[in-house]
């Protein structure tokens, strides 16, 4: 039996974030979620380092989605700096699984610790030597998510939508080392898109994840349904 094709959405909310992954197999005393609260400085200073992942939501609109057709079709024409081909890259067949994804992306991706045997673990092990689709596959056929996923959009602080129509999508950025100087890079993971997308080089994931969704998100839109949520230590 596949997983339902067409999931409830998830909150952009650390809580939720974070239950998900412990569900997931993430111990809370590796990483957790934090609320970014605004992009000055002075807010982006007060998430603790090493921000390992960055989770981010936004507003479908018809320039961000001009802005995703003509990117991926200058990489597929023309290519871009190429991946690191052990990141972990997930389409997306699911309707409104863009959640799960981007946790999938974020947390397989990053260094966090992932309780062998977990669901988290066991995916991993199934998924790496799969293609982007066929790992699209396996998330459908896995029942487990489809079930942490409900339990954690349900224990948002909104109301569970009945109408699961949504305008709203989330992707992550995570840091990988180019395969050709080793130095790193901010890769943007969204199951939608053609590939993994290079944005540049990294010295602070945080703020360089800043910078573009400034240049990338921010200047063409007036919505403000943004969310940033960073996955980062734990408070000591």
């Amino acid at each position: 039996m596949s997983a339902p094709t067409r999931w409830i959405p998830l909150e952009a909310n650390p809580e939720v974030l974070s239950a998900w992954s412990e569900q997931a197999g993430l111990p809370p005393s590796s990483a957790t979620f934090y609320d970014v609260y605004g992009l000055d400085p002075e807010l982006l200073a007060m998430i603790p380092k090493p921000v390992k992942a960055v989770v981010f939501l936004f507003p479908v609109s018809e320039s961000t989605e001009a802005m995703r057709h003509a990117e991926d079709a200058v990489i597929e024409s023309e290519g871009q700096p190429e991946v690191d081909p052990s990141v972990l890259y997930i389409k997306q067949t699911i309707s409104n699984a863009c959640g799960t994804i981007g946790l999938l992306h974020a947390l397989t991706n990053s260094d966090v610790t992932i309780t062998p045997e977990s669901p988290l673990a066991k995916f991993i092990e199934q998924a790496i030597s799969r293609t982007p689709m066929e790992r699209a596959e396996l998330l459908e056929k896995t029942e487990l998510f489809a079930s942490i996923h409900s339990s954690a959009a349900q224990s948002g602080q909104s109301e569970v939508p009945t109408n699961l129509d949504t305008d709203l999508h989330f992707c992550a950025f995570v840091q990988a080392p180019s395969p050709i100087d080793k130095k790193l890079r901010v890769l943007e993971l969204d199951g939608r898109r053609v590939s993994p997308i290079d944005r540049g080089p990294s010295d602070d994931l945080l703020t360089d994840v800043v910078q573009v969704i400034r240049q990338k998100y921010m200047k063409s839109s007036n919505n403000i349904q943004f969310s940033m949520i960073a996955l980062a230590p734990p408070e000591v």
